[in-house]
């Protein structure tokens, strides 16, 4: 069976496509900015990996980063970038450039606001060259001062090729509330800039997900309503809640404990995970970076560094390796496959949510 299609947020993932396209004909013209904000869970970060997936042409570069979970720092995006580019080539004095990378050794001497500004502009002009590229702005309500007025200054860059893609939670839940919604504003104010909100989904949009899930069976008309009263039509819990009855019949979704209070099916003596987190484990057993496991699982870095923490606090591990072992001992290792990563894989396979 193929990978089933995105349920509740085809028109959105429909206008970044056109947006896409609208940036790849155009040989002029500065950036396009798509923001896509939502509360936790809404589905922003499966929603621009849809978007990516489905771009036609491929992007030839994909330039992506977030904040760092707990501690914000200066640049906290661009040295997410950066921790993925050869930058020996790039045009900048080698001092500035440790300071936007966030190298260890960077010097101590401080370069002034507005001129280290102007040269992470510079440096990220230089890695999309001639373009066209996806900017991708992973949880915009994260990042630091210095982050925020970088990406409101790639939005304005004349002549800049590029498909601005942000996500965010709504500002009053951000690092710094004011700046985040003074950037929001100014991204959204952008020339051909297009806005989104995801809400939840509603009862029809889980009847088409259970549908693809149980493609076989006749599901009794109290389930769907049942799941979105439950997970209030988040798709995330919705997720969580496929992913904890894998493999029973839909009446189980009726019963099933939601995810945040489900004890995960492992030995005796194994720490309460949720279904998400063994997958996570399984990942890291498997010698997955965050990336890569936020790649495989389609949801975003920042996610994948909270589940990480758990893990490490749940599993009483001191390291990722540590919990890697956990992970052999207690036989997590095979539930890496997660429901959305491959869904054609099994005919109860989990969706690609949105």
């Amino acid at each position: 069976m193929r990978p089933v299609s995105m349920v509740g947020r085809s028109a959105e993932l429909d206008e970044l496509v056109q947006a896409w396209s609208q940036r790849c004909s155009s040989g002029v013209g500065g950036p396009i900015t798509a923001v896509i904000t939502g509360d936790a869970g809404t589905g922003k970060s499966m929603l621009v990996a849809a978007a990516l997936r489905a771009f036609t042409p491929r992007p030839r570069t994909v330039l992506s980063g977030a904040a760092r979970m707990h501690t914000p720092a200066p640049y906290d995006w661009l040295a997410a970038v950066l921790s993925g580019c050869e930058t020996g080539q790039l045009p900048v004095p080698a001092d500035a450039l440790a300071w936007l990378a966030q190298h260890p050794d960077a010097p101590r001497e401080r370069f002034a606001p507005g001129a280290l500004l102007r040269l992470a502009v510079r440096v990220v002009r230089t890695l999309v060259a001639s373009g066209p590229v996806a900017l991708v702005v992973e949880d915009l309500h994260g990042l630091d001062p210095a982050s925020l007025n970088l990406i409101g200054e790639l939005a304005a860059a004349a002549g800049l090729p590029a498909l601005l893609l942000v996500t965010s939670r709504p500002p009053d839940t951000a690092v710094s509330p004011e700046l985040a919604a003074r950037t929001l504003a100014r991204l959204s104010g952008t020339p051909g800039a297009i806005r989104q909100h995801l809400g939840a989904l509603t009862v029809a949009d889980i009847g088409a997900i259970l549908a693809q899930v149980y493609p076989a069976q006749l599901l009794p008309p109290e389930v769907g309503p049942a799941v979105w009263q439950r997970t209030g039509g988040n798709p995330y819990l919705v997720m969580e809640l496929l992913a904890a009855v894998a493999g029973s019949g839909p009446a189980a979704l009726i019963g099933e404990p939601l995810p945040s209070r489900r004890t995960a099916a492992a030995p005796a003596d194994a720490a309460e995970l949720t279904a998400r987190e063994i997958e996570v484990l399984a990942c890291l057993a498997s010698g997955m970076s965050n990336k890569q496991v936020a790649r495989t699982l389609g949801i975003s870095i920042r996610t994948v560094t909270v589940h990480v923490s758990n893990l490490l606090r749940k599993t009483g591990s001191g390291s990722r390796t540590e919990a890697a072992l956990w992970a052999v001992r207690h036989q997590l290792t095979g539930s890496g496959q997660p429901a959305t990563a491959s869904p054609g894989a099994h005919s109860k396979s989990v969706p690609s949510m949105p």
